[in-house]
């Protein structure tokens, strides 16, 4: 297993104020995929700043600007990203667990969005479900 370290943490106060906030689970992955078409690596780091994202599977990166860099990396090789069927949110208090039916090769996306202090939602942990190259 590789795994790619941040150095530099973001305070959650500086998350893109401009942005559009997920104020729901289930909206951390409308934003990642318009902003992914969009071609917005910065805009698709929905994350906490110590999030830890597998993409490959065996390849982590440890904080949001660490999952930055390998979304501009796949932005490199892909331009369009289909929005993905949602499978039912998992609730408990402040985390949620969310997934989808992926339309490539992977076996299933999964992440972990917990509730942030002004009520929106940020992903803490991501399984990307793809076993190809790091981008």
């Amino acid at each position: 297993m590789t795994t790619e370290y941040q150095n530099d943490h973001v305070p959650d106060t500086q998350v893109a104020a401009e942005r559009e906030r997920a104020y729901e689970p289930d909206a951390l992955a409308r934003l990642w995929v318009e902003r992914a078409n969009e071609g917005d690596a910065e805009g698709m780091a929905v994350y906490e700043p110590d999030a830890v994202m597998a993409f490959p599977i065996g390849h982590e990166h440890h904080g949001r600007e660490a999952i930055q860099r390998a979304f501009a990396g796949m932005l490199e090789k892909f331009t369009y990203f289909p929005m993905e069927q949602s499978l039912p949110t998992l609730l408990l208090g402040d985390i949620a667990l969310t997934s989808s039916v992926p339309q490539d090769n992977s076996r299933g996306r999964y992440q972990v969005p917990r509730r942030q202090p002004d009520g929106s939602w940020l992903r803490v942990l991501h399984s990307s479900g793809y076993f190809g190259e790091p981008s």
